[in-house]
Protein backbone atom coordinates (compact mmCIF):
# COMPACT_ATOMS: atom_id res chain seq x y z
CA UNK A 1 0.00 0.00 0.00
CA UNK A 2 2.95 2.58 0.77
CA UNK A 3 4.56 1.40 -2.57
CA UNK A 4 1.30 2.27 -4.40
CA UNK A 5 0.67 5.58 -2.48
CA UNK A 6 4.78 6.73 -2.94
CA UNK A 7 4.27 6.23 -7.07
CA UNK A 8 0.70 8.02 -6.83
CA UNK A 9 2.31 10.90 -5.74
CA UNK A 10 5.44 10.47 -7.82
CA UNK A 11 2.97 10.25 -10.73
CA UNK A 12 1.33 13.44 -9.30
CA UNK A 13 4.59 15.88 -8.75
CA UNK A 14 5.40 14.58 -12.41
CA UNK A 15 1.82 16.56 -13.42
CA UNK A 16 2.53 19.22 -11.57
CA UNK A 17 6.08 20.04 -12.79
CA UNK A 18 5.00 18.97 -16.60
CA UNK A 19 1.94 22.02 -16.32
CA UNK A 20 4.01 24.49 -14.32
CA UNK A 21 6.97 24.03 -16.72
CA UNK A 22 5.10 24.61 -19.91
CA UNK A 23 3.48 27.63 -18.82
CA UNK A 24 5.43 30.36 -20.23
CA UNK A 25 6.39 33.21 -18.67
CA UNK A 26 5.02 36.57 -21.15
CA UNK A 27 7.76 38.84 -22.59
CA UNK A 28 8.41 41.87 -20.53
CA UNK A 29 6.69 45.04 -21.60
CA UNK A 30 9.39 46.95 -23.65
CA UNK A 31 9.12 50.52 -22.77
CA UNK A 32 10.84 53.29 -24.77
CA UNK A 33 11.00 56.42 -23.15
CA UNK A 34 11.77 59.90 -24.93
CA UNK A 35 13.30 62.87 -23.31
CA UNK A 36 15.20 65.47 -24.64
CA UNK A 37 14.76 69.97 -24.36
CA UNK A 38 14.30 69.82 -20.66
CA UNK A 39 16.81 68.39 -17.49
CA UNK A 40 15.56 65.92 -15.45
CA UNK A 41 17.07 63.42 -12.41
CA UNK A 42 18.37 61.37 -14.84
CA UNK A 43 19.02 58.59 -11.50
CA UNK A 44 15.48 58.85 -9.56
CA UNK A 45 13.82 59.01 -13.46
CA UNK A 46 14.94 55.71 -14.13
CA UNK A 47 15.00 54.30 -10.73
CA UNK A 48 11.15 54.85 -11.34
CA UNK A 49 10.89 53.06 -14.28
CA UNK A 50 13.52 50.02 -12.90
CA UNK A 51 11.07 49.83 -9.90
CA UNK A 52 7.83 48.83 -12.06
CA UNK A 53 9.10 45.21 -11.77
CA UNK A 54 10.75 42.16 -14.02
CA UNK A 55 7.35 42.21 -16.19
CA UNK A 56 8.79 45.21 -17.71
CA UNK A 57 12.10 46.36 -19.50
CA UNK A 58 13.39 49.99 -20.83
CA UNK A 59 15.15 51.96 -22.95
CA UNK A 60 15.85 55.89 -22.78
CA UNK A 61 16.72 57.56 -25.93
CA UNK A 62 16.82 61.46 -26.52
CA UNK A 63 15.59 63.77 -29.13
CA UNK A 64 16.86 64.09 -31.87
CA UNK A 65 18.22 60.60 -32.15
CA UNK A 66 14.98 59.44 -31.16
CA UNK A 67 13.18 60.34 -34.01
CA UNK A 68 14.69 57.38 -35.67
CA UNK A 69 12.76 55.06 -33.66
CA UNK A 70 9.62 56.08 -35.40
CA UNK A 71 10.73 55.14 -38.77
CA UNK A 72 8.67 51.84 -39.53
CA UNK A 73 11.55 49.62 -39.86
CA UNK A 74 11.97 50.11 -35.54
CA UNK A 75 8.60 50.37 -34.62
CA UNK A 76 8.99 46.27 -33.26
CA UNK A 77 11.41 47.29 -31.11
CA UNK A 78 9.23 48.36 -28.74
CA UNK A 79 5.70 47.67 -27.43
CA UNK A 80 4.87 51.28 -25.97
CA UNK A 81 5.85 54.73 -25.96
CA UNK A 82 6.61 57.17 -22.67
CA UNK A 83 6.93 60.42 -23.87
CA UNK A 84 9.33 63.04 -20.80
CA UNK A 85 10.31 65.41 -23.55
CA UNK A 86 9.95 69.13 -24.50
CA UNK A 87 11.36 69.44 -27.51
CA UNK A 88 10.48 71.89 -30.38
CA UNK A 89 11.87 71.21 -33.88
CA UNK A 90 10.28 68.65 -35.85
CA UNK A 91 10.91 68.27 -39.53
CA UNK A 92 7.73 67.21 -42.25
CA UNK A 93 9.34 63.41 -42.42
CA UNK A 94 9.63 63.27 -38.53
CA UNK A 95 5.74 64.96 -38.31
CA UNK A 96 4.97 62.14 -40.58
CA UNK A 97 6.66 59.48 -39.06
CA UNK A 98 5.84 59.85 -35.46
CA UNK A 99 2.36 60.62 -35.94
CA UNK A 100 1.79 57.37 -38.00
CA UNK A 101 3.53 55.87 -35.46
CA UNK A 102 1.26 56.36 -32.85
CA UNK A 103 -1.60 56.29 -35.18
CA UNK A 104 -1.00 52.56 -36.58
CA UNK A 105 -1.14 51.42 -32.84
CA UNK A 106 1.86 52.32 -30.97
CA UNK A 107 0.46 53.04 -27.58
CA UNK A 108 1.61 55.69 -25.51
CA UNK A 109 1.97 57.46 -21.91
CA UNK A 110 1.89 61.13 -21.97
CA UNK A 111 4.11 62.72 -18.62
CA UNK A 112 4.54 66.36 -17.37
CA UNK A 113 6.22 68.55 -20.01
CA UNK A 114 5.64 66.58 -22.52
CA UNK A 115 2.64 68.57 -23.41
CA UNK A 116 4.85 71.52 -23.58
CA UNK A 117 6.29 70.21 -26.93
CA UNK A 118 6.25 71.11 -30.75
CA UNK A 119 4.92 74.44 -30.23
CA UNK A 120 4.46 74.96 -34.09
CA UNK A 121 2.98 71.76 -34.74
CA UNK A 122 -0.76 71.74 -34.93
CA UNK A 123 -1.33 67.78 -34.69
CA UNK A 124 0.55 67.16 -31.97
CA UNK A 125 -2.10 68.46 -29.17
CA UNK A 126 -4.24 65.64 -31.28
CA UNK A 127 -2.08 63.08 -29.93
CA UNK A 128 -1.54 64.16 -26.68
CA UNK A 129 -5.21 65.75 -26.18
CA UNK A 130 -3.68 68.66 -24.28
CA UNK A 131 -1.48 71.41 -24.75
CA UNK A 132 1.06 74.27 -22.78
CA UNK A 133 1.42 77.40 -24.90
CA UNK A 134 4.63 79.35 -24.47
CA UNK A 135 2.48 82.17 -26.20
CA UNK A 136 -0.84 82.97 -26.96
CA UNK A 137 -2.15 80.43 -29.62
CA UNK A 138 -5.39 79.60 -32.05
CA UNK A 139 -6.86 76.29 -31.98
CA UNK A 140 -9.61 76.05 -34.13
CA UNK A 141 -10.43 79.36 -34.72
CA UNK A 142 -10.25 80.08 -30.66
CA UNK A 143 -7.44 82.19 -29.59
CA UNK A 144 -6.27 80.82 -25.93
CA UNK A 145 -3.63 82.91 -23.75
CA UNK A 146 -0.05 81.97 -22.87
CA UNK A 147 -0.38 78.89 -20.10
CA UNK A 148 2.00 79.38 -16.88
CA UNK A 149 3.99 77.22 -14.07
CA UNK A 150 4.53 76.61 -10.52
CA UNK A 151 7.09 75.09 -8.67
CA UNK A 152 7.15 73.23 -5.89
CA UNK A 153 3.37 73.00 -4.80
CA UNK A 154 1.88 70.61 -2.25
CA UNK A 155 -1.11 69.38 -4.88
CA UNK A 156 -4.17 66.87 -3.86
CA UNK A 157 -4.64 65.14 -6.85
CA UNK A 158 -8.47 63.57 -6.97
CA UNK A 159 -9.24 59.96 -8.20
CA UNK A 160 -12.30 60.65 -10.96
CA UNK A 161 -12.82 57.08 -11.37
CA UNK A 162 -11.23 54.64 -8.76
CA UNK A 163 -12.94 51.67 -10.54
CA UNK A 164 -11.04 53.11 -14.45
CA UNK A 165 -8.18 50.31 -15.06
CA UNK A 166 -5.28 53.42 -14.73
CA UNK A 167 -6.73 54.62 -11.45
CA UNK A 168 -7.98 51.14 -10.12
CA UNK A 169 -7.31 51.04 -6.35
CA UNK A 170 -5.79 54.45 -6.04
CA UNK A 171 -7.55 57.27 -3.45
CA UNK A 172 -6.77 61.09 -3.41
CA UNK A 173 -3.51 61.36 -2.69
CA UNK A 174 -0.84 64.46 -2.78
CA UNK A 175 2.14 65.23 -4.46
CA UNK A 176 4.90 67.96 -4.33
CA UNK A 177 5.24 69.00 -8.12
CA UNK A 178 5.02 71.78 -10.51
CA UNK A 179 1.42 72.61 -11.66
CA UNK A 180 0.74 74.33 -15.08
CA UNK A 181 -2.32 76.55 -15.40
CA UNK A 182 -4.50 77.67 -18.66
CA UNK A 183 -3.06 74.65 -21.09
CA UNK A 184 -6.04 73.40 -23.40
CA UNK A 185 -7.47 69.80 -23.27
CA UNK A 186 -9.33 69.01 -25.98
CA UNK A 187 -12.80 67.68 -25.70
CA UNK A 188 -13.73 64.84 -25.72
CA UNK A 189 -11.09 62.89 -23.65
CA UNK A 190 -11.96 60.47 -20.72
CA UNK A 191 -10.76 62.64 -17.45
CA UNK A 192 -8.75 60.85 -14.89
CA UNK A 193 -7.40 63.46 -12.32
CA UNK A 194 -8.04 66.62 -11.05
CA UNK A 195 -6.98 68.98 -8.48
CA UNK A 196 -8.70 71.93 -6.82
CA UNK A 197 -5.17 73.76 -6.88
CA UNK A 198 -5.52 77.34 -8.01
CA UNK A 199 -2.61 77.40 -10.08
CA UNK A 200 -3.61 74.70 -11.73
CA UNK A 201 -5.89 73.84 -14.37
CA UNK A 202 -8.51 71.42 -13.09
CA UNK A 203 -7.61 68.45 -15.13
CA UNK A 204 -4.57 67.17 -14.86
CA UNK A 205 -4.55 63.53 -16.07
CA UNK A 206 -6.75 61.43 -18.95
CA UNK A 207 -7.11 59.33 -21.82
CA UNK A 208 -7.76 59.51 -25.25
CA UNK A 209 -7.65 57.49 -29.00
CA UNK A 210 -5.27 58.81 -31.54
CA UNK A 211 -6.27 56.12 -34.50
CA UNK A 212 -5.02 52.53 -33.55
CA UNK A 213 -3.15 53.51 -30.32
CA UNK A 214 -4.53 54.30 -26.41
CA UNK A 215 -3.49 57.33 -24.78
CA UNK A 216 -2.74 58.59 -21.31
CA UNK A 217 -1.60 61.66 -20.47
CA UNK A 218 -0.25 62.82 -16.25
CA UNK A 219 0.29 66.12 -16.28
CA UNK A 220 2.19 65.83 -12.87
CA UNK A 221 5.87 64.07 -12.92
CA UNK A 222 8.48 66.86 -12.54
CA UNK A 223 11.01 65.70 -10.00
CA UNK A 224 12.43 63.33 -7.60
CA UNK A 225 9.50 63.60 -4.72
CA UNK A 226 7.13 62.75 -7.80
CA UNK A 227 9.25 59.91 -9.15
CA UNK A 228 9.53 58.29 -5.80
CA UNK A 229 5.52 58.48 -4.89
CA UNK A 230 4.08 55.16 -4.86
CA UNK A 231 1.08 56.70 -5.87
CA UNK A 232 2.21 57.90 -8.87
CA UNK A 233 4.40 55.20 -9.50
CA UNK A 234 0.83 52.97 -9.78
CA UNK A 235 -0.60 55.62 -11.74
CA UNK A 236 2.24 55.14 -14.60
CA UNK A 237 2.21 51.18 -14.23
CA UNK A 238 -1.46 50.86 -15.07
CA UNK A 239 -1.36 53.22 -17.25
CA UNK A 240 1.55 51.58 -19.51
CA UNK A 241 -0.44 48.56 -18.93
CA UNK A 242 -3.70 49.86 -20.23
CA UNK A 243 -2.83 51.33 -23.25
CA UNK A 244 -0.89 47.94 -23.73
CA UNK A 245 -4.18 45.91 -23.32
CA UNK A 246 -2.05 44.01 -20.37
CA UNK A 247 -4.42 45.31 -17.43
Amino acid sequence: MKNKLFLIAIILAGFTWISTSSVKKPEPVRILVITGGHDYNKETFARMFTDLGDEFSFKVMELPDAFDMFMPENRSKYDVLVFYHMWQTISDTQMKDLSGCIREGKPLVVLHHSICAFDDWDEYVHITGGKYFHKPTNIGGTNYPASSYEHGRHITVQVVDPQNPVTKGLRDFELYDETYMNFYIEPGVTPLLRTNDPTSTPLIGWETQYGKARVVTIQSGHDTPTYQDENYRKLLKQAILWVTKRE
